[in-house]
């Protein structure tokens, strides 16, 4: 059975309807462009992302990475069921406000692995962190 080619606009649509009610959609986060070879979201820093010190809390960081390196090894396997089972994060430089912007995409496959590598930006295109991550493709029964 030929798979058919995936529809960028229908699928940012679908992440953000399956997103509803998520941790994802808890922090506020949100997908901006969907293409074949990468994904972009972006958030608004709030009161509730900071930590102690009033700057971006790392686990935000390490959340947006996850969850948008997430999406795009998605992207390369539309068809198969992906877990994440290493993430490596670099915190470069602290933010305090503004809107961050966080781009990933695939920079390795085999059939039972996707490497990925993401960074987290301003929306003036300064690199605030950067990180890597391994998503194992589940097996189907059956298979």
């Amino acid at each position: 059975m030929e798979k058919q080619p995936l529809d960028w606009e229908l699928l940012r649509k679908h992440l953000e309807q399956t997103s509803a009610g998520t941790f994802w959609d808890d922090i506020g986060a949100k997908v901006l462009q969907v293409g074949e070879t990468r994904i972009v979201a972006g958030l608004i820093i709030e009161k509730r992302h900071l930590n102690h010190l009033g700057i971006v809390h790392g686990g935000i960081h390490a959340t947006l990475l996850d969850s948008v390196m997430g999406i795009a090894a998605m992207i390369a396997r539309p068809y198969e069921k992906l877990v994440t089972t290493n993430l490596n994060v670099h915190y470069l430089s602290p933010v305090t406000e503004g809107e961050l912007r966080v781009a990933a995409e695939v920079i390795h496959q085999t059939p039972n692995v996707i490497t990925t590598q993401g960074k987290v930006m301003t929306v003036e295109g300064d690199t605030l962190a950067l990180g890597t991550g391994s998503f194992r493709v589940k097996m189907q029964k059956g298979r």
